[in-house]
């Protein structure tokens, strides 16, 4: 065949040739489409056969981090603008629950006109004031206090629930980021493929067959990567929504999903269940109700005892007094000082102090609860992140090697005439499964290392 074909022999040559290299050059697709400011590259570059869109959703230069992502969010979230509103009515009712009670003015005036007693008159002006007795004003302020430290617990607690939306879609992102470089690199490596197969038919060497299978998987590759990008595009999306960004405006990630994780995570499961049991707002969240309903139960108690309201009255009154000699009257002038007692016989507030009592043990079984659902949720994702560690290292040292190694060689053997077009094609294949498998397992370590992150009850402040 060497000595028959020579021109043949050749052309296969160069085209090995110039198969491995762009093998070696597919694995670099952005950077050789783009610069290292993102622009376009230069005219003496070699265009490529797949023009890569990764550029348009990945930058390490101007791409938004998670961390500035989730800080938008919590500026621009309508629900936690409500709770932080319910933060300042409790600050307000803090102002109120120190203020004491107002006096009572009372002023009387009788006369004696309007029943034959002409002349007769008194005038009187009191002034009652309520007391603040058993602590009532002290209880009324602890309350207040506890409910602003309660609402401002529910702030931290919705933003944990935000922050856990926007890691699930940040990894729906970064996965669609990461097999969006891997279509990209099968359909190169495809479409050149298909430059050689065209030569190898309009030779004689090869049946057409094998152009149009080939060329089926290199449509087919294409369709996938339509799919992925849009998936791509709704997860950025969904960040832009999350983030208070313009729909038209870009947005790219900072991030590659084999090389995100997330900081600030302990190395040991019980360094994790200590960091968790005292920075989860549910936990936070039912030792402050339990407080609540304990400061509540000792204004109810103070409020169960006599009330004592203090008074004053000063009198000053005309009275007219019979003799046979004329009428005579006399002025009279008094100040009187008093204490009224409101005597609790019948509501002693029986029915509130219960209702107090009850809510405490709530709170307390609450607490108990949310404890145990925590280890619960800090253990799964410890299990989690060690499987999907154990998972990546077989993948990246085993799988993915072997395969790529299989298809070079597939494609060497294919390339002299030893080897049909749908093994290549079916090795191919293999190698896109596997990679879709470890795209899948990046992601569930990022997800299990997101979800510990929240079961932690961490924050990217602290």
């Amino acid at each position: 065949m060497i000595l028959k074909y020579p021109m043949r022999f050749f052309c296969a040559l160069s085209l090995v040739g110039l198969g491995a290299a762009a093998v070696h050059a597919q694995g670099a697709i952005a950077s050789a489409d783009t610069g290292p400011n993102g622009s376009r590259a230069t005219a003496s570059e070699p265009k490529p056969l797949v023009v890569s869109v990764l550029a348009n959703y990945h930058s390490q230069d101007d791409g938004v981090p998670l961390a500035e992502i989730v800080k938008r969010a919590f500026g621009n979230n309508g629900d936690i603008k409500i709770a932080r509103l319910e933060v300042d009515k409790a600050r307000a009712r803090l102002r109120q629950a120190g203020v004491r009670p107002n006096p009572t003015l009372e002023v009387e005036q009788s006369t004696g006109s309007l029943v034959g007693s002409s002349g007769e008159r008194e005038l009187s002006v009191g002034v009652s004031v309520p007391l603040d007795v058993y602590g009532q004003r002290r209880r009324r302020i602890d309350l207040a206090q506890a409910e602003i430290t309660l609402r401002e617990a529910e702030v931290t607690a919705r933003q944990r629930e935000l922050a856990g939306q926007i890691f699930v879609n940040y990894a729906e992102a970064l996965a669609a980021l990461k097999e969006l470089s891997i279509v990209e690199e099968l359909l190169g490596l495809d479409t050149e493929a298909v430059l050689f197969v065209q030569i190898r038919v309009n030779e004689g060497e090869s049946s057409p067959l094998e152009l149009n299978l080939l060329q089926t998987e290199v449509e087919r590759l294409r369709a996938r990567r339509l799919l992925v990008e849009g998936k791509l595009q709704a997860a950025i999306s969904k960040l832009k929504f999350y983030a208070g960004v313009p729909f038209e405006q870009p947005f790219r990630l900072r991030e590659e999903l084999s090389a995100a994780s997330l900081p600030l995570l302990p190395a040991t499961l019980e360094t994790s269940v200590s960091v968790g049991l005292r920075n989860r707002p549910e936990i936070r969240l039912a030792e402050l109700e339990e407080q609540l309903a304990s400061a509540g139960l000792r204004l109810i108690r103070s409020q169960s005892k006599p009330d004592l309201t203090a008074y004053s009255r000063y009198t000053q009154g005309r009275a007219g007094i019979d003799d046979p000699r004329g009428p005579f009257f006399q002025n009279d002038r008094s100040l009187t000082f008093g204490v009224s007692i409101g005597l609790p016989i019948f509501d002693r507030k029986q029915g509130d102090k219960a209702e107090a009592e009850i809510a405490i043990r709530q709170a307390q079984e609450r607490r108990t609860f949310a404890e145990q659902v925590v280890k619960n949720e800090i253990v799964t994702a410890f299990q989690r992140i060690e499987a999907a560690k154990r998972a990546i290292t077989i993948l990246d040292s085993a799988v993915l090697p072997r395969a790529r190694e299989n298809i070079a060689t597939i494609r060497r053997v294919y390339e002299i005439g030893e080897l049909k077009i749908t093994d290549l094609i079916s090795e191919q294949r293999k190698l896109l499964e596997a990679s879709r498998d470890l795209t899948e397992t990046l992601t569930e370590r990022y997800r299990a290392q997101a979800d510990l992150f929240i079961a932690l009850g961490l924050t990217f402040d602290n």
